[in-house]
């Protein structure tokens, strides 16, 4: 008889040949694609806005040398929520020499807040992303210094992070709400605020949730540090991010993205109002119109704005579109930044109609 191990000596050959091709493929084509990051020209005409491989990739090129610091010089590590304010900013350099400031909490201003609350005290917890936390201005010219001023007699902490979507700020609000006690909580939502959601990298490596049934999962904690991505930079494998990138890509193209993004804003806003509730606080939130929106002549509510207001009337939340005062305001000749952050000018008539707003609905004396 023959012998069975010759006969199957040439399909062995074929198809150890076989796997020596496709590693071989596959080494040339990881090759290209980690040239192709590399190269300017190519990587900024590849990258997108939204997904997570594009941004971990801009921030790994940022950081050729080594160079451990995040985004902007006062940020540090979080291992929960990705970054967050350093504390103790003593008039650090920023925003072209406007300064900043930070407590003792890693809060934006120099006012310090007594921790438990004393009695008689009244006051209001802001959370959202840049807008709220004032990037690009002073220290006394972001909206919550100014309402600050407007309503001396309230205590106005101001919990915003530049670059936080609505997972962070629910997170931020979990590890705040039970120290600090406010009544009430002032949620300043951003439309952009909601494609962070989908993400674990944005300015850094940050955590998200997904949705299980009608719970949300956290995942992505405890979050690297800075030195732990870089490490891992010579692991990954660029041809898969290039993959995940067009599959993003084609997902926003055809796919049903934009329904996935509202449902988990959806989720993550009314965990946020009814955590709220649940902690002794009552729960309202501000549209703060920024970039493209500014551009809009008309004060009818855009899409995104109705979802949120919707949304906020589900849940008996008041709730704030800003934008009409804006417009009302361009009308009589104000000149608003559609690029970039808001001045003092934005920040000063936002701080007036939101002040307004919380009398109207006896959030404040």
């Amino acid at each position: 008889m023959p012998d069975a191990s010759l006969a199957s000596r040439p399909r062995f050959r074929r198809v150890a040949r076989f796997t020596v091709y496709l590693c071989f493929l596959g080494l040339v084509l990881e090759g290209a694609a980690r040239w192709a990051v590399s190269s300017d020209m190519v990587f900024g005409r590849i990258a997108g806005p939204y997904d997570e491989p594009s941004w971990r990739l801009n921030w790994l090129r940022r950081h050729r040398g080594g160079e451990t610091a995040l985004r902007l010089p006062f940020d540090r590590h979080h291992p929960v929520r990705g970054w967050s304010l350093a504390p103790g900013q003593r008039s650090a350099e920023a925003f072209g020499g406007k300064g900043l400031t930070s407590n003792s909490e890693g809060l934006r201003g120099s006012r310090e807040f007594a921790v438990p609350k004393p009695a008689g005290v009244r006051r209001i917890a802001l959370f959202g992303d840049s807008f709220t936390f004032g990037e690009d201005v002073g220290d006394d010219d972001t909206f919550a210094a100014q309402m600050a001023r407007l309503l001396p007699d309230v205590e106005i902490l101001n919990f915003g992070v530049h670059g936080y979507g609505h997972d962070q700020m629910l997170l931020y609000m979990r590890e705040a709400l039970p120290r600090f006690q406010p009544d009430v909580v002032l949620i300043g939502h951003v439309t952009d605020d909601a494609l962070r959601n989908l993400n674990t990298f944005r300015d850094f490596a940050k955590p998200r949730f997904r949705r299980s049934g009608e719970s949300l999962q956290l995942e992505g904690v405890p979050v690297p540090t800075p030195e732990m991505v870089l490490a891992a930079r010579f692991r990954e494998s660029r041809l898969l991010d290039l993959f995940e990138m067009a599959r993003v890509r084609i997902e926003w193209r055809w796919g049903d993205r934009m329904a996935e993004v509202d449902r988990l804003m959806d989720a993550l806003l009314t965990t946020m109002a009814r955590e709220a509730r649940a902690a002794g606080a009552r729960p309202a939130i501000v549209l703060l119109p920024a970039w493209n929106e500014l551009r809009v002549p008309s004060t009818a509510p855009l899409s995104g704005e109705e979802f949120v207001t919707q949304l906020a009337r589900r849940e008996s939340v008041p709730s704030l579109r800003l934008r009409p005062l804006f417009v009302e305001r361009a009308r009589l000749g104000a000149e608003f930044q559609s690029v970039g952050h808001w001045g003092a000018l934005e920040h000063r008539l936002a701080a007036g109609g939101i002040v307004d707003f919380l009398r109207r609905e006896a959030l404040v004396p």
